[in-house]
């Protein structure tokens, strides 16, 4: 059983602890599920998570609108990651996806809230392209004003729920200055005419990834979310908050890596004694533990400090998405090396374990861009 003792820390409140309990019967009885086919679980994953009431967080409501909840959304992303990526990563992506409306989504748009919270639909975040991953001033995506309408080209890339998304959050450049500077959003439901998916991608965890294509896609202007030219400095409002969330999962799956080791140096011999009582092995579990904990800390600092009032938390979530990122591949890293050839076998939980984390090093800023960010913000003074 995973550590709990951190839900005593000061960062939390008595509702975020029954929230982690809530979610860990939840877990216990529905967790993991079967990914042989990975679309069908996703969809599965959300409405099973929506008829539970846990997707309430990932999401505003519209008729009651308060402040997203980081540190809810950040003990759910964790609890999920130890039980299943793929639960995980369905949870997220109903976050991410509608975190532009959530923020910045006029009533008319914030109904899409409605069915995303319940799991009703399914939703994604599209920002990336070929050209412009972390860069994403060098975007190339246009939407053009024609009258009352904006007409949509270009290409969306490596984009999570591509192909099983109902509604996407969709950037591109409409012009208003150079750079980052004339990028807007707009909400662009799946079925719009000229919305094509022009290539499933395959990784080493599968998830749905997808390369979407729009052809003169035509959206009203009451898609576009926020103002016009605003939408870099949207989409950071954003990952401001769910930075912090990537963190939280990868914490999530190095809690089950340190599980799974403590399990295997107990019952595990190796010349007649305890894998434990080897010095060696325990100098692994010491720095495995100690990374688990010093990335909770900066993972919850960040939410806390973003529910506590905070306009903008980028050099707390970017700390806590680097260090716990990085560090989790480390821990998990020696939960292989520790587990021996079971470590290596395919459908063990440590090989499972092991690529589903490379992922998080890269998705909502690359390690190296978040070293970046972090001193720019340090010059800056935080």
């Amino acid at each position: 059983m995973a550590d709990k003792s951190f839900l005593n820390w000061p960062f939390f409140e008595t509702k975020h602890r029954e929230l982690a309990d809530q979610l860990e019967a939840w877990c216990s009885k529905n967790l993991p599920v079967d990914h042989s086919d990975v679309d069908a679980a996703c969809v599965k994953l959300v409405r099973d998570l929506g008829a539970a009431g846990f997707l309430t967080y990932s999401a505003i409501d519209p008729d009651d609108p308060k402040a997203l909840d980081v540190r809810s959304l950040c003990l759910i992303r964790e609890t999920l990651a130890r039980h299943d990526g793929l639960a995980d990563f369905s949870f997220a992506m109903q976050g991410l996806g509608t975190g532009a409306l959530s923020l910045f989504g006029t009533p008319e748009q914030q109904k899409w809230l409605l069915k995303t919270r319940k799991g009703e639909a399914l939703s994604a975040f599209a920002l990336s392209e070929p050209r412009s991953g972390s860069d994403v001033a060098n975007m190339d995506m246009t939407a053009v004003l024609d009258g009352e309408e904006y007409i949509l080209n270009g290409e969306k890339t490596w984009i999570s729920n591509g192909g099983i998304a109902d509604v996407y959050c969709v950037f591109a450049r409409t012009g208003e200055a150079p750079g980052a500077k004339g990028i807007s959003a707009f909400v662009v439901p799946a079925t719009v005419k000229g919305l094509s998916i022009s290539e499933r991608l395959e990784v080493i965890a599968p998830h749905p990834l997808a390369t979407l294509k729009f052809e003169n896609v035509r959206l009203p202007k009451s898609a576009l979310i926020g103002d016009a030219g605003a939408g870099f400095k949207l989409s950071m409002s954003v990952l401001d908050v769910f930075r912090s969330t990537v963190g939280a999962a990868a914490l999530g799956f190095a809690r089950r890596a340190l599980d799974e080791t403590l399990n295997r140096v107990q019952s595990r011999e190796l010349f007649g004694a305890p894998l434990f009582d080897l010095q060696m092995v325990q100098g692994h579990v010491a720095d495995m533990a100690l990374d688990v904990d010093a990335a909770a800390l900066l993972v919850y600092r960040a939410a806390w400090t973003k529910d506590t009032g905070a306009a903008r938390v980028t050099r707390e979530a970017a700390m806590a998405k680097l260090y716990a990122t990085d560090k989790a591949q480390e821990v998990i890293d020696k939960a292989v090396q520790i587990h021996g050839g079971d470590g290596v076998r395919r459908g063990s939980v440590v090989e499972g374990l092991y690529r589903e984390i490379r992922a998080l090093r890269i998705y909502e800023g690359a390690s190296d861009v978040q070293k970046v960010v972090i001193a720019r913000q340090a010059l800056n003074g935080g």
